[in-house]
């Protein structure tokens, strides 16, 4: 039998949250990922993966957050193209800066258990559930 290699892209996706039971989202405008998302992207070649989270988040939104929790991982496989995509998930409340959006889209801060009024992205629904684990407790 013959194996077939995937490749395997790794990114991050950060929620970061406030005292008043919101959460940062971008409204991302690009066809690859449209809608409503946590900021993120691409783990560069040779950078900590902490460090891209971090890294994403301030490219994207404008903000400095520190104090990251890794809350676990999403993935998904893209048959036909042999390739997985591999998202390493975190949650901060820990922040500091001036909120602007991106090229990738308006970022704003949405209540937790209101989110779903707005057009979601793929999966984020399920990020979501795993990124607030715990969060009330």
């Amino acid at each position: 039998m013959t194996k077939i290699k995937e490749t395997i892209i790794l990114t991050t996706m950060t929620m970061v949250y406030n005292d008043k039971g919101e959460m940062l989202v971008v409204n991302r405008t690009k066809n690859d990922w449209p809608g409503l998302n946590f900021p993120g992207g691409h783990v560069e070649l040779g950078e900590d993966i902490t460090a891209s989270a971090i890294r994403e988040v301030k490219e994207e939104t404008g903000l400095s957050v520190s104090n990251l929790k890794c809350m676990g991982y999403y993935s998904w496989t893209s048959y036909g193209i042999n390739r997985r995509d591999l998202v390493i998930l975190f949650r901060t409340n820990t922040y500091k800066g001036t909120l602007t959006s991106s090229n990738e889209g308006e970022v704003f801060f949405v209540p937790i258990n209101n989110y779903k009024n707005f057009k979601l992205s793929a999966d984020f629904d399920d990020i979501v559930s795993i990124m607030t684990v715990g969060l009330n407790e």
